[in-house]
């Protein structure tokens, strides 16, 4: 710790010019970031100053009044007692980028803001997919030593989807659902998202179509349905989007799936688009009573996705309840180079579902397996019940999209085991021997009632560190950093610096730079965080 005001001042202008770099070095591939500066000493280290080993808080603005869904990490299971994990599958992204735009404003994210299975599924993976004719997933399941406990193992399961080849994919009817409100007149808000609807404009098939509703105060349909032929009328009408007033969000919820249901094409994909900062406070704005009847509304064959956008408002809880409710997914744009990314997926995959209510299972081994924890997952967990209940809702996957499962697990006669064992427990026996776990998956076909079931078994071996893929090394290291801003004590005293080399020695092929990106962020955060070297290994 810094001795003395001659010292704290040097280690500022240290921590200030480093920043400064990292900064500059993001902005040569993002050229939409935050203004924020980098001058003055984080609020985080600020406050910690001289009492580094003092119990943590993020330091958040006081006015950041975003709302963000409050889990706590799961704790590791007994196997003899619990064997059967159930999960529903979640493919949004919006917790990283959410984070990221925190540390590229030099802040550390809030603990809840932090969705480990969404950091990690924001990067794509190359997991081997399925082929034309087969089931519509694949899995790929590899057991590695845990970076951070020499006493456990990291089951890793990648899922594939099956990918549409893009002369087969149907037509998109899709109606934007824009908040105009007067919080979305700052630049990253309203002003982002025409940019990115702008795009993805430029990217729409001439039969595709599109309707855009407006809301603030009142709700207003801004451009009836349209054929995506017609660029320059949609064009004139996104580039006249402006913000003013309250924001009606009930109202024009039930504007969209009217418009939605009257234009329904029962051979194309149908879905809202709600593009907002998630502040719904005039009309109905209880998130449970949304929830529902955006749930009710999804049996139409018409599903949600939400694209959120600013900080300070951001009501991240409701975007996550309404994405869930409606079959849909949750993005978050923080640049004008994520809103590319993200309606440039949607336009390849995210919008031509494949499989809807996609349920994972595993059961795990109690011969070779004494205890585990699925890594993030909370808000989708299920019961054991559940998974073969079709009238349970679970996550909805489109083309070609990959899904990341990780599990710590000790194995049977580990120094890690958390649970004195039972006195009057018998040893499991030793049956399937080969076999450490079993993982199914059900999905039910887009407008079919009755799931199917898909099963793999897992193996006992072991895989090195080093030979297993680098999807599977980088993808853990991202768990690891998402493990670490969420203070999670299984974590251990797992580095900054170790996290970064692991991402560093995965970083694969990376064409678009998110890998470097990542790194990047990784070492932000260990600037910024007041306890960066408390039992760091």
């Amino acid at each position: 710790m810094l001795q003395g005001q001659d010292n704290r001042i040097f280690g500022w202008l240290a921590i200030a010019c480093s920043l400064a770099v990292l900064t500059a070095c993001s902005e040569e591939r993002h050229s939409s970031v935050s203004s924020a500066g980098v001058g003055a000493p984080p609020p985080a280290l600020t406050a910690m100053g001289a009492t580094r080993g003092a119990a943590y808080a993020p330091q958040v603005p006081p006015q950041e009044t975003s709302r963000f869904p409050d889990a706590s990490p799961g704790g590791f299971e007994v196997v003899a007692e619990k064997p059967v994990s159930t999960f529903s599958i979640d493919i949004d992204t919006a917790s990283y980028a959410v984070a990221r735009r925190f540390l590229r404003e030099n802040r550390l994210p809030p603990q809840a803001a932090v969705r480990v299975e969404e950091m990690v599924n924001y990067f794509p993976y190359a997991y081997p997919a399925p082929r034309a004719g087969e089931e519509p997933f694949r899995a790929s399941v590899t057991v590695v030593p845990t970076p951070w406990n020499a006493d456990t193992r990291i089951v890793h399961v990648g899922i594939k989807a099956f990918d549409i080849p893009r002369q087969e994919r149907p037509r998109t009817n899709i109606v934007l659902l824009v908040d105009v409100s007067g919080s979305m007149g700052p630049d990253d808000r309203l002003p982002l998202l025409k940019q990115a609807f702008s795009r993805f404009v430029s990217e729409m098939r001439d039969d595709d179509r599109i309707a855009i509703v407006t809301y603030s105060s009142s709700t207003a349909v801004a451009l009836e349905p349209t054929a995506g032929r017609e660029r320059n009328r949609i064009r004139r009408v996104v580039e006249g989007l402006a913000a003013d007033g309250g924001t009606a969000g009930a109202q024009a919820l039930q504007t969209a799936y009217a418009l939605a249901e009257r234009n329904f094409d029962k051979e194309a994909v149908n879905r809202i688009v709600l593009a907002t900062d998630g502040d719904f406070n005039i009309g109905i704005a209880d998130p449970k009573q949304l929830a529902d009847y955006v749930s009710t509304k999804r049996k139409t064959g018409v599903y949600l996705s939400i694209l959120g956008v600013g900080l300070g408002n951001l009501n991240d809880n409701l975007m996550q309840k309404l994405a869930q409710a409606g079959n849909g997914n949750a993005a978050y744009i923080d640049s004008a180079l994520e809103g590319r990314r993200v309606l440039g997926d949607a336009v390849s995959s995210t919008l031509f579902p494949i499989a809807d209510d996609v349920k994972v299972q595993i059961e795990f081994n109690p011969a070779l397996v004494a205890e585990y924890r699925l890594i993030g997952y909370e808000t989708r967990l299920l019961k054991r019940t559940d998974f073969k209940d079709d009238r349970v809702d679970a996550g909805e996957i489109g083309s070609g999209h990959s899904v990341t499962a990780l599990y710590e697990i000790v194995p049977v006669g580990s120094p890690a085991i958390h649970a004195d064992p039972l006195r009057y427990g018998k040893p499991p026996a030793a049956t399937n021997a080969d076999e450490i776990a079993h993982l199914r998956l059900r999905y039910k076909q887009p407008g079919v009632e009755v799931s199917k079931l898909i099963e793999w078994p897992v193996g006992r071996a072991v895989t090195a560190w080093i030979a297993a893929a680098p999807d599977v090394r980088f993808s853990i290291a991202v768990s690891a950093f998402a493990q670490k801003l969420r203070r999670e004590s299984a974590l251990g005293g797992f580095s900054y610096a170790a996290i970064r080399g692991l991402a560093q020695e995965a970083r694969g092929i990376d064409p678009d730079g998110y890998r470097a990106e990542f790194s990047r962020l990784v070492k932000i955060a260990e600037t910024l965080d007041p306890l960066p070297l408390a039992g760091a290994k």
